[in-house]
């Protein structure tokens, strides 16, 4: 395999070209023209209990099907944290040499990264084991997330635990839901930016899952718009059962390192693997699986 050592030295974000987990669910590639509106209900809320009641989901309608199936490949146009001049460097290199192994990211995790992080985050998430919320952290900010930088580069950060809910299923089960300490959010925030400018540029058009300004209702749409225009013969539906609780530990950090060979990036992600869940006030150790609804997971 190649070796890339790049080594930018520009750090500072710029908002013309934002990169990162965005609040949108529509992808840029969407063109300007609309077929006709469709007839959907609208997604009931997911139920909790009145314990939970402030992670429960809000219930959220559809706008008219889009045309969204054609673009092959979706250029990296997002919102949340934007990318810097070196990752916009990352990305070139990505998609030129797509054997290119990546040794030098952790100098992209700045505070200005750090800052446009936790600016993206949810507003009104409920708390980790921290118990600490948006606002709460956001007193004196500059000053925690320099110190949060420092702790990253030595070494000295340290994960916690996920704090773990459940919220119903429509068919009656539950589904377990682990809740991040807010520093622990920012960071994988960070890092999640990072990876996506080496990841997007290998995802096809049709791809929707767990990316930026993509959401179900985009795939959703595609899908409306392929049936009413195209042949189709056939429809697959296909689930993978518990596919975040049964993710190989090991197996994960091996994919990652085929493209990701900063050690320091690396660590980060065992460190979030490893760090377990508080469920009622209990810690226990996770030798398999992410929780689902960590920034990271994906």
């Amino acid at each position: 395999m190649h070796e890339n050592r790049e080594t930018s030295s520009l750090t500072d974000l710029q908002k013309a070209s934002p990169a990162g987990k965005g609040k949108s669910h529509n992808p840029g590639t969407h063109g300007g023209e609309e077929s006709d509106g469709v007839v959907v209900p609208m997604n009931p809320a997911n139920k909790v209990t009145e314990q939970l009641a402030e992670a429960a989901e809000p219930g959220e309608g559809r706008t008219p099907t889009k045309e969204n199936i054609d673009p092959p490949r979706t250029p990296p146009a997002q919102e949340g944290p934007r990318v810097s001049q070196g990752l916009a460097g990352v990305r070139q290199r990505a998609k030129e040499n797509k054997q290119d192994r990546f040794t030098t990211l952790l100098h992209h995790l700045t505070v200005d990264l750090l800052r446009e992080s936790y600016e993206s985050l949810e507003k009104s998430a409920a708390p980790g084991v921290d118990g600490v919320r948006w606002a709460e952290y956001g007193i004196g900010l500059e000053g925690r997330l320099a110190g949060l930088k420092d702790r990253i580069h030595r070494g000295a950060y340290r994960a916690q635990p996920s704090r773990r809910i459940y919220l119903a299923k429509a068919n009656g089960q539950q589904r377990p839901i682990g809740i991040a300490a807010l520093e622990d959010k920012i960071v994988q925030q960070a890092v999640v930016t990072i990876l996506q400018a080496i990841y997007e540029v290998d995802f096809q058009g049709f791809s929707y899952g767990f990316r930026p300004k993509r959401g179900p209702h985009d795939a959703l749409d595609a899908l409306s718009v392929g049936i009413q225009r195209k042949r189709v013969n056939w429809i697959l539906d296909a689930d993978i059962r518990s596919f975040f609780d049964r993710m190989s530990h090991e197996w994960t950090v091996k994919f990652v390192e085929h493209r990701v060979a900063d050690t320091r990036i690396v660590r980060l992600i065992q460190k979030w693997l490893k760090a377990g869940v508080s469920e009622d006030g209990e810690w226990s150790e996770t030798t398999v699986g992410t929780p689902q609804g960590a920034v990271i997971s994906p």
